[in-house]
């Protein structure tokens, strides 16, 4: 499971990273701060997903709070959406981490 979790993390990091190098790229041309949201992103790459993600959460009971919680999320720059679970999920599949203890005689 550790292995699942941190290669899907790897992989959402180095999204992220590609994402970041875009908008760099992007911010550096504009000669100001320039973003891609998550909206624009998805709009990008397959715009009826998105509409179908839209209405399917309109037909659920609490359709006005997950509406705004969408809205919320596809706003947010899409390097932080992908990067933010990535490193979650790096730092959950590493291995524990154990701690040496020595006594003072040790030293």
């Amino acid at each position: 499971m550790r292995l699942v979790l941190r290669i899907t993390g790897t992989w959402l990091i180095g999204l992220a990273l590609v994402l970041l190098v875009i908008d760099g790229t992007r911010s550096l041309g504009a000669n100001s701060l320039v973003y891609t949201s998550l909206a624009d992103l998805w709009t990008q790459v397959h715009p009826p997903s998105l509409a179908a993600v839209a209405a399917f959460f309109e037909s659920r009971f609490f359709a006005d709070l997950l509406d705004a919680a969408l809205k919320a999320v596809l706003d947010y720059p899409a390097f932080a959406v992908f990067g933010v679970p990535g490193i979650v999920l790096a730092l959950a599949g590493r291995k524990p981490r154990r701690e040496r203890y020595l006594r003072a005689d040790q030293i």
